[in-house]
């Protein structure tokens, strides 16, 4: 069958509920584009309250068995689990592909690190081991656990249908909770070929299930009174209304926001290696990440070499559908966010920065209904811009040029964002003050994109994280359990007679 063909029919989602797969009763559905093609390849059941309610229903139902399984068992579930990812590894790249619109090369590299998640939660007999101090005072001894919390909840982008995802149900479901995943509905599929091959390695219906939906079962997940807590990942404004309606309600959220990630080229850096760093970072994914590099700052006199370098790398961008092996960067994700990033270009223009590359009206042929839009590249721009204050997400680097290094920690630190940052140097006086001073939650030194592995976590600061707790990692087994205190004595060690005092180690 050729693309054009499979492009021209139309398949139908289904919700994931208790361990099938459940046809949408709401009577409302939205269009999943093949953003290479602009046509519509899926069309996704959109959840009403009462299919969410099913969903948690379905999940509580598993939560008393399942949180009794011994961390052994749960572990054996996820190591099988595992075995099919692997196998499925380039299915599912494939999928992401089809949808998102990144060149699968990437789409293989986000399977990859969803897959370290999942060995990470492989781990978690170790990982829930706590401690025991013995004989505290009084024949009393003391000792701590970490115990599910229940029904969890994660409401996921679209810039990374498997990765994030991943993120949150594997260190869930392996800590004993239940979940249900609420993924983006513009490039939903992954998400229920995740759960046919959890059922697959053993997972018992109902501890994992997926809704899809917009608001209307973003806001029913908040208001659900069974969901214990919730993860989140996406842009600011949302992650803000995450965090305010979820608390509200008792749950512990966590709510991952948006971004504007800077690297600092010094005066001293490699000058190619750090260009090289800026075109992955800034257009792979066609800007699409969280932790895309949007901002380059060009301290003191390598600014004008900076440009010249960087110029000739843009235009040469070999913009292609995804599939293709040679593809640099794909289209964006629909025609929707294309013409939201074209407006960002225009503004840039319209404050006076000044547009060294121009992205707009780029066509693929073969493509030419594709999502598709060419990278972009300010020069000049200043810190009042729209296009350097408001996250883009889209394939548009700004170059803002400072005289030296406290200017650009200054500049960095003004910033109400605060994911990712990293700075190119040579001089490890330089590297170190740079980690130290700048107030920046992931911090890469030569590292253009520095995301945690899985066994370390993942999170920003200021309005780039909502809550007490990172992503994954051991702070996602905290996240995602409660901590218990248990002090014991036997009747032979207790005194006889009422005691009124505090009680002191004796």
């Amino acid at each position: 069958m050729s693309e054009s063909d499979e492009g021209a029919r139309v398949r139908e989602l289904s919700h994931f509920i208790g361990g099938s797969t459940v046809a949408g009763k709401s009577g409302r559905f939205g269009d999943v584009f093949n953003p290479a093609l602009g046509s519509v390849a899926t069309r996704v059941p959109l959840a009403g309250v009462d299919e969410v309610a099913a969903a948690v229903a379905a999940a509580k139902a598993a939560f008393p068995a399942w949180s009794e399984v011994a961390p052994i068992k749960r572990a054996r579930v996820m190591f099988k689990f595992k075995q099919l990812l692997d196998e499925h590894h380039d299915e599912l790249a494939e999928l992401i592909t089809k949808e998102h619109g990144k060149v699968f090369s990437d789409a293989q590299g986000e399977v990859m690190r969803g897959i370290e998640i999942v060995e990470f939660a492989c781990g978690i007999p170790n990982l829930l081991k706590t401690d025991f101090t013995d004989q505290i005072g009084g024949g009393i001894d003391n000792w701590n656990l970490r115990q599910p919390l229940g029904v969890v909840a994660g409401i996921t982008p679209f810039n990374f249908p498997m990765m994030v995802p991943c993120w949150m149900f594997p260190i869930a479901i392996a800590c004993g909770n239940t979940f249900v995943l609420k993924p983006s509905e513009r490039d939903p599929s992954a998400s229920i070929r995740l759960a046919e091959l959890l059922k697959e390695a053993g997972l018992p219906d109902g501890v994992f299930n997926v809704v899809h939906g917009d608001k209307v079962a973003v806001d029913a997940l908040l208001e659900h009174p069974d969901v214990e807590a919730l993860s989140f990942v996406g842009s600011t404004p949302i992650a803000q209304y995450i965090h305010n309606e979820g608390t509200k309600h008792g749950k512990r959220v966590q709510a991952l926001g948006g971004a504007k990630n800077h690297l600092v080229v010094m005066p001293d850096a490699d000058l190619d290696q750090a260009v090289d760093a800026l075109i992955g970072a800034a257009y792979g994914s066609a800007g699409e990440r969280c932790m895309a590099i949007s901002v380059a700052v060009a301290v003191g006199h390598i600014a004008d070499e900076l440009i010249d370098k960087l110029t000739p790398r843009v235009k040469a961008l070999k913009i292609k559908n995804g599939m293709e092996a040679d593809a640099e960067m794909g289209p964006l994700v629909t025609g929707a966010h294309r013409a939201k990033v074209s407006g960002y270009i225009d503004a840039g223009v319209a404050a006076g920065a000044k547009l060294v590359v121009d992205g707009r009206g780029h066509k693929v042929p073969g493509h030419e209904e594709g999502f598709f839009l060419g990278g972009s590249l300010f020069d000049d721009v200043k810190t009042d811009m729209t296009i350097y204050r408001e996250e883009i997400f889209g394939p548009v680097l700004c170059v803002v040029r400072v005289p030296d290094f406290a200017s650009a920690v200054e500049l960095i630190n003004a910033n109400e964002f605060a994911n990712g940052v990293s700075c190119f140097t040579s001089d490890g006086g330089i590297a170190r003050a740079f980690s130290r001073q700048i107030q920046i939650g992931m911090v890469g030194i030569n590292v253009p994109i520095p995301v945690p592995m899985a066994w370390h976590s993942f999170g920003g600061w200021k309005k780039s994280l909502f809550g007490d707790h990172h992503a994954y990692g051991e702070e996602g087994v905290r996240f995602y359990t409660r901590y218990k205190s248990v002090m014991q004595r036997w009747p032979d060690s207790i005194a006889k007679g009422a005691e009124f005092t505090m009680p002191v180690a004796k």
